[in-house]
């Protein structure tokens, strides 16, 4: 099992990591349209558009990566003073809606994504690029980040009990020991 925790969060680590690369094409884009309509004063057709697509995908892609590094909004004005065990507990009892929600995710964007597959849907502009690869990111990124979550429940599950919670688990070193 914690072979398994462990290979999900690493993928989601890797994906994340590769994904903050993203960033770069999308800016490339934007410098090329600001750099065409102001510079050679000539307006591109596709650079907005492109940077539009790889923000899709940026910004739904790195859901899991994270929750491995706890970087999802949260109210930090009662949870942040808490303790683990608490945050825990309140984490396991909140996770119903989590699971709730990630599953409706899931299903619906599968199927927004599978029609427009099949459509072989495409943006309608000038420029027309397909939009489906798009869309069929987003039932992906709700995958990786249900199953980051399940990581997550059994973690929270283990602190309660007082188990060791392996950090490898989430991505980072464990602390080393005091010295005597």
């Amino acid at each position: 099992m914690l072979k398994l925790a462990r290979a999900i969060t690493q993928l989601n680590v890797w994906i994340g990591r590769i994904c903050a690369w993203l960033i770069v094409p999308m800016f490339l884009a934007l410098i090329a349209d600001v750099v065409m309509r102001y510079v050679v004063g000539n307006v591109t057709i596709w650079t907005a558009e492109l940077a539009q697509l790889i923000f899709g995908v940026y910004s739904v892609i790195a859901g899991g990566y994270l929750l491995v590094e706890r970087a999802h909004v949260n109210v930090d004005i009662f949870y942040g003073t808490w303790s683990r065990e608490r945050k825990a507990k309140v984490d396991l009892a909140t996770s119903f809606l989590f699971v709730f929600f990630m599953l409706v995710l899931i299903y619906q964007s599968w199927d927004m994504a599978w029609e427009s597959f099949e459509k072989r849907e495409t943006s309608m502009s000038i420029w027309d690029p397909y939009i489906w690869p798009v869309k069929m990111a987003v039932p992906i990124a709700g995958v990786l980040l249900f199953l980051q979550g399940i990581v997550r429940m059994v973690a929270d599950w283990r602190v309660i009990k007082g188990l060791e919670n392996d950090p490898a688990i989430w991505g980072k070193q464990a602390p080393e020991a005091p010295s005597p």
